[in-house]
C-alpha cells in the first residue's frame, strides 16, 4: 500500500515558515496568514504552524497544500485548534471535507488566491486546471471547514 502524498519542506521553506509564524505570533499577518496551533495526537502538546486560511462563499477553510502532513493528522484527531495573530487568538472547530467534488471548488478558489505561493506543492495543478485534473489531485490535499467560536 502506498503512502499518502506529502511533500516535506526544504530548509528554505522551513525557515520561511518559522519567520511567518514568528511574525503572526507578534501581530504581523502577511496577506491573512496566522499561526495555527493544534494538539498533537501523540504528544498532547500544542503544535504550531503558519497557515493561510481561505474563505470560499462565506465559509473558512484550511487547505493542506503539502498533502497529508502532521498538522492534518493532528487535526483529524483534535477536531479543531487555534488561530493566532498577535494577542488575538481565535478558537475553531474543524470538519474535514470528504467529498472530492466539493473540494474541487474550494481548491480551485484557493489556488486562485494562493497559487503564487503554493502551486509548487500541487504537482502541476493550478487554478486553470480542468475539473477532472483537480478532482484527481483532491485526495492528496486535505481540506477542513473551520468554524471560529465566539
Amino acid at each position: 500500500m502506498s503512502q499518502p502524498y506529502y511533500l516535506q519542506g526544504n530548509a528554505f521553506n522551513v525557515r520561511m515558515n518559522s519567520i511567518v509564524g514568528w511574525l503572526a505570533r507578534h501581530g504581523v499577518s502577511l496577506l491573512g496568514s496566522a499561526e495555527m496551533s493544534v494538539r498533537g495526537r501523540k504528544s498532547g502538546q500544542m503544535q504550531r504552524i503558519p497557515v493561510n486560511s481561505h474563505t470560499y462563499e462565506g465559509t473558512q477553510y484550511l487547505v493542506s497544500a503539502r498533502g497529508h502532513s502532521q498538522w492534518v493528522r493532528n487535526m483529524r484527531v483534535a477536531g479543531g485548534g487555534e488561530l493566532r495573530v498577535g494577542r488575538k487568538i481565535r478558537t475553531f472547530t474543524a470538519v474535514e471535507i470528504a467529498d472530492d467534488e466539493q473540494k474541487v471548488l474550494i481548491v480551485r478558489a484557493y489556488l486562485e488566491r494562493w497559487g503564487w505561493e503554493v502551486n509548487q506543492y500541487f504537482q502541476g495543478i493550478t487554478a486553470k486546471s480542468t475539473d477532472a485534473e483537480l478532482l484527481a489531485a483532491c485526495p492528496n490535499h486535505p481540506v477542513f471547514r473551520i468554524t471560529v467560536e465566539g
